[in-house]
C-alpha cells in the first residue's frame, strides 16, 4: 500500500512540474524568436553564422529547461508505466521506450549548442559551425530536434491503450494524443508537398508547438489521474 501511494504522488509530482516547465519553456521561446531562415524579419544572421556570437546567452536560455522537460518526460512515462494495469504495460513500455529514444536525441542537441559552439567561436575555430548551429535553418540541430519531438509524439501515442475506459479525463488524454499526432502528420505533409527540402525550420517549429501543448494539456491531465488516485488509497 505504501509503494503504491509513494508512486501515485510522485506521479502527480512529476506531472505537475512537467507542466509548469514546459509552460515556462514554451513562454521563453516565444520570446526570442529565430533570427535566420523563412520566419526572421531583422537583424537575421546569415551563412557562416559566425556573428551569432553576439546572441549568446538571450538565445539559449530556453535550452537549458527544455533539458529538464526531456528528464521529466522519461520520469513521467516511467510512472505512467508503474501505474499501468499488467494487461496494457507493453504499451506503457513503448511509450517509456520512445521517451529514451528522445531523450537521446535532444539532450546532447542542446548541450551541444550551450557547450560546443560558443567557446569555439570564442576560439575562433568556426570548422563546421555553420552546420551545427542553431541559426543554420536547414541544418544537423533542426534535423534532430524534429526527430526528438516526433519521438515525444509517438510516446503520447503509445499511451492511447493505456487509459482505455469512460472516464472523461482517460478520453481527454485519448484524445489529446491523437489530434497532436494527426496534427504532426500532417503538418509535415502539409509543409513537405509545400517545400520539399527547402522548408528549413517550418516543421521543426510546428512540431515543437504541437508537442509542448500536447505535453502541457496531458500533464495536467496526467496530475488528475494520478491526484484521484492518491486520494483513493
Amino acid at each position: 500500500m505504501k509503494k503504491v501511494i509513494t508512486h501515485t504522488r510522485f506521479g502527480f509530482a512529476v506531472a505537475i512540474l512537467t507542466a509548469a516547465t514546459t509552460l515556462i519553456t514554451f513562454g521563453i521561446a516565444i520570446l526570442t524568436p529565430p533570427l535566420s531562415g523563412p520566419f526572421c524579419a531583422s537583424g537575421c544572421f546569415d551563412y557562416p553564422y559566425h556573428e551569432i556570437i553576439s546572441r549568446f546567452p538571450r538565445d539559449y536560455y530556453w535550452m537549458y529547461p527544455t533539458i529538464l522537460i526531456s528528464l521529466l518526460f522519461i520520469l513521467l512515462m516511467g510512472a505512467i508505466h508503474q501505474q499501468a494495469d499488467d494487461g496494457k504495460k507493453l504499451f506503457s513500455l513503448t511509450a517509456w521506450g520512445f521517451a529514451l529514444l528522445s531523450a537521446a536525441v535532444l539532450i546532447p542537441n542542446y548541450f551541444l549548442q550551450i557547450s560546443v559552439i560558443q567557446p569555439s567561436l570564442l576560439n575562433g575555430e568556426t570548422d563546421g559551425i555553420a552546420l551545427l548551429s542553431q541559426f543554420n535553418p536547414h541544418g544537423i540541430f533542426i534535423a534532430l530536434e524534429e526527430v526528438g519531438f516526433i519521438f515525444m509524439n509517438l510516446a503520447f501515442l503509445a499511451i492511447i491503450p493505456v487509459f482505455s475506459g469512460k472516464r472523461g479525463v482517460f478520453r481527454a488524454i485519448r484524445l489529446t494524443g491523437l489530434i497532436a499526432f494527426l496534427l504532426v502528420v500532417t503538418a509535415l505533409v502539409f509543409i513537405s508537398i509545400n517545400h520539399g527540402i527547402r522548408r528549413e525550420y517550418m516543421f521543426e517549429v510546428a512540431v515543437i508547438s504541437i508537442v509542448w501543448t500536447e505535453l502541457i494539456l496531458n500533464s495536467v491531465l496526467l496530475s488528475i489521474v494520478f491526484g484521484s488516485r492518491k486520494q483513493n488509497r
